[in-house]
C-alpha cells in the first residue's frame, strides 16, 4: 500500500483549506528547501529524497506563513525563512529517531533503520548546517533568533534525555522539557511570520504566545498517541516513551493519583512494560490520565486561541484558530 493511500480524505481537506490561502507561498518556500539541499552526489541526494516522507504536515512553515499573511503580507525573507525552520524541524526528527532507536516514521523506514545512526546523525547535523547558512541570507536578526531557538531545542532534547529512567519526574519538569523540545520552534514560527511582515511588538508576542500554547499542546498529544494511538494511523513507531523510560503527562499524572504502594508497582510496570499493555492502559484509564492530558492539551490550545484575538478578523486568523482544533484532535 502506498503512503499515500494511508491518508484519510478527511486529513486530505484539513490540511487543504489550512494551507489555502498561502499555497503559492508554501510551494516558494519548498523550492527553496529543495535548492538549499540538492547535491551531485546520488548517495546524499538518495537521503533528502527519502526523508520528503517525513514531511507531511509541514506545520511550521504553515504556521510562519499563515502568521505572516494575517500581519498583513508575505515577503520573499518569509519564504526563506519557512524552508529555513523546515529544515531544523527535520533534522530534529532524523536525530530523534536516532534517540528513540525508531523503525518507521509516516509509514516509511526512518534514516537510522535504512542506513544507521551513524549517517543519521550526519544527515541531522548537515540539515542543521544547511539552516543556518540560509538564515544568514536574510539578516544576522534571523540568524541569530533562529541560533537561539535551536539551542532551546537542543537544551530540551538534552534535559529529556537525562531524565530518562527518572520515574519521580515532576509534572512541572515535564512541561519544562516540552516548553524546550517542542514549543520553542513552533513560538518562534508565529514570531518570525509576525516580524518580518512588520507587525508591532505587542502584536509579535501575542502570536509567538500562539506559538508556544499551540506547541505544547502539540506535544501531549502526541504523547497520548505514543500511548494509545495505532502504528497504522500514525504511520510511526509507538510506544518508544515507555520503552526509553520518558514519563510523559499522563503518565506523570497517573503516578501522582495512585496510593503509594501501587505507585510502586506502577513503577514497576513502566521499568518492564513489555507485553503489559493492557494493564497499563488499566491504570491511565483508573486514575483519569488520559482524560486529564487531554484536558491539559486543550486549555493550551483555548490560550493559543485567545492569543489570536491581537489581530484583525481575517480567513487565516480563522485558519491559525482552527489549526488548535486539529492539534489536539488529531490522529497522526
Amino acid at each position: 500500500m502506498s503512503t499515500l493511500s494511508r491518508v484519510t480524505p478527511t486529513a486530505v481537506r484539513q490540511a487543504a483549506l489550512l494551507t489555502a490561502p498561502i499555497a503559492a507561498d508554501l510551494v516558494e518556500a519548498e523550492r527553496i528547501f529543495a535548492r538549499k539541499l540538492a547535491s551531485p552526489r546520488k548517495h546524499v541526494s538518495n537521503l533528502i529524497a527519502h526523508l520528503d516522507h517525513y514531511r507531511g504536515k509541514r506545520l511550521r512553515p504553515v504556521l510562519l506563513l499563515l502568521t505572516a499573511r494575517a500581519c498583513g503580507r508575505v515577503t520573499p525573507d518569509h519564504h526563506t525563512l519557512a524552508a529555513v525552520v523546515e529544515m531544523v524541524h527535520t533534522a530534529t526528527l532524523v536525530h530523534d529517531d536516532v534517540l528513540d532507536d525508531a523503525t518507521l516514521r509516516r509509514h516509511v523506514r526512518t534514516i537510522n533503520a535504512g542506513w544507521g545512526n551513524q549517517t543519521s546523525i550526519l544527515l541531522g547535523d548537515m540539515l542543521f548546517s544547511h539552516a543556518f547558512h540560509l538564515a544568514s541570507s536574510v539578516d544576522a536578526r534571523a540568524c541569530a533568533i533562529i541560533g537561539a531557538a535551536t539551542n532551546r531545542v537542543c537544551e530540551g532534547e538534552l534535559h529529556q534525555v537525562s531524565e530518562r529512567g527518572n520515574l519521580e519526574l515532576s509534572e512541572d519538569d515535564y512541561f519544562d522539557i516540552v516548553d524546550g523540545k517542542t514549543a520553542e520552534l513552533t513560538a518562534v514560527c508565529c514570531r518570525l511570520g509576525a516580524l518580518y511582515a512588520g507587525a508591532d511588538d505587542e502584536t509579535t508576542a501575542k502570536l509567538e504566545e500562539y506559538g508556544r500554547s499551540l506547541g505544547i499542546a502539540f506535544q501531549i498529544a502526541d504523547d497520548l498517541l505514543d500511548l494509545t494511538g495505532l502504528e497504522e494511523a500514525t504511520g510511526k513507531t509507538l510506544g518508544t516513551d515507555i520503552a526509553q523510560q520518558k514519563l510523559t503527562l499522563p503518565l506523570i499524572h497517573a503516578l501522582e493519583r495512585l496510593p503509594s504502594a501501587d505507585a510502586a508497582l506502577f513503577r514497576e510496570l513502566l521499568r518492564a512494560p513489555l507485553g503489559r499493555r493492557e494493564e497499563l492502559h488499566a491504570t491511565l484509564r483508573r486514575t483519569g490520565a488520559l482524560s486529564y492530558a487531554k484536558r491539559r492539551a486543550e486549555e493550551f490550545a483555548s490560550k493559543a486561541r485567545a492569543a489570536l484575538d491581537v489581530l484583525p478578523p481575517s480567513e487565516c486568523r480563522d485558519l491559525l484558530a482552527a489549526a488548535t482544533d486539529w492539534t489536539v484532535r488529531r490522529e497522526k
